[in-house]
């Protein structure tokens, strides 16, 4: 271990002296579980591999053998496996060679009407490569693009229908023009099931090495809230610092309270008063490294669990849960405004 690395060691140690002994422990394995993000080393190359998503995976093996499709566009949220679908169709389709026939682009980094008529019209106007019957566009976050760059994007399909498919991906469809949500087969990708996110995890588990306890996969499986990519990257960030990942090593390093850390902050809001509710929710702050509106979320998340509560009460909760979150994002100072919804909560709950 040289210097710097020795060095940045200390220095975590300080910080971070709960996790520091388990990043040492970890330390010889973290060179081969950082090298490259698990998310990409174990992403499906088939339309056939895909988890999850039975209805959606169904219709494109029917594309997939027949290696002809219409215009597509994927909807859904993030980590659902919208870009992995795009891709593994395409290698379906286009075999080893695939990279020649395809563009692919972010839509969110290149959205005005300049990068529509010059990039993909360009592609577009090509011949297929090798005997290909067509190409294929791929066009990551199109929800991004301005209303002028979609009507071009929308011209572009009509020209080159014969030669060129396109792939477009967005968490929001309603963002999407509605001539060319008329022109593409609609895919809904929907959050995967905790069964699909928990076998996946501890399938990846099992080929990197990495003893995974089952209330860790729990855990992995409550915070992806179905979003696999999540899930995959919380397993990787604990595998750097410790082989073996406990319950209690997801939360630490996902930046996720535990429920029953959220169900006792509750009930120090009911039981034991501004003062210590204020504590409790200090140390929680602090222990998982929350923001005010991961808290808040969080706490959303969990407030229907807690029992303790009556319905009228988690109502009441929820709309001031909103309000505190709004003023959060527009800017207002996280302290005073958690301290006032903790106010808020020890006057109603006592």
């Amino acid at each position: 271990m040289n210097y710097e690395t020795s060095q940045s060691h200390t220095i975590f140690a300080v910080v971070f002296p709960s996790l520091s002994v388990r990043m040492l422990k970890g330390a010889r394995h973290q060179d081969q579980s950082m090298s490259e993000l698990w998310v990409e080393r174990h992403r499906p190359q088939a339309v056939s591999e895909i988890r999850g998503q039975h209805a959606v995976v169904e219709r494109l093996a029917v594309y997939s053998a027949k290696k002809e499709f219409p215009h597509l566009l994927f909807a859904g949220p993030p980590g659902t496996g919208k870009t992995t679908a795009a891709m593994a169709l395409t290698k379906d389709v286009f075999g080893e060679e695939y990279r020649r026939n395809l563009l692919e682009m972010n839509a969110s980094d290149e959205r005005k009407l300049e990068s529509i008529r010059t990039k993909v019209k360009q592609f577009a106007r090509t011949s297929p490569y090798g005997g290909a019957q067509f190409k294929i566009i791929f066009l990551d976050e199109a929800d991004a693009l301005t209303n002028d760059a979609q009507g071009a994007l929308r011209r572009i399909m009509e020209q080159y229908a014969e030669t060129c498919r396109f792939i477009l991906s967005c968490n929001y469809s309603s963002k999407i023009i509605e001539p060319i949500q008329s022109r593409c087969a609609v895919f809904r990708f929907r959050p995967l099931s905790d069964a699909d996110v928990n076998a996946q995890v501890h399938h990846v588990a099992k080929i990197e090495g990495v003893t995974l306890d089952d209330d860790a996969g729990e855990a992995l499986t409550r915070i992806s809230q179905g979003d696999l990519r999540k899930a995959l990257t919380a397993l990787q960030v604990s595998s750097a610092i410790n082989m073996h990942i406990t319950r209690d090593l997801i939360y630490e390093t996902s930046a996720t309270a535990p429920p029953e850390a959220l169900h006792q902050y509750l009930m120090a809001c009911r039981e034991d008063g501004f003062h210590a509710a204020r504590r409790r929710l200090r140390e929680l702050l602090d222990r998982y490294g929350l923001a005010g509106t991961d808290f808040v979320n969080q706490l959303h998340r969990e407030l229907y669990t807690a029992d303790f509560l009556n319905e009228d009460t988690k109502l009441d909760i929820t709309e001031w849960m909103a309000e505190v979150e709004y003023r959060l994002v527009e800017g207002g100072g996280e302290q005073i405004q958690l301290d006032a919804l903790t106010a808020r909560l020890v006057t109603h709950l006592r």
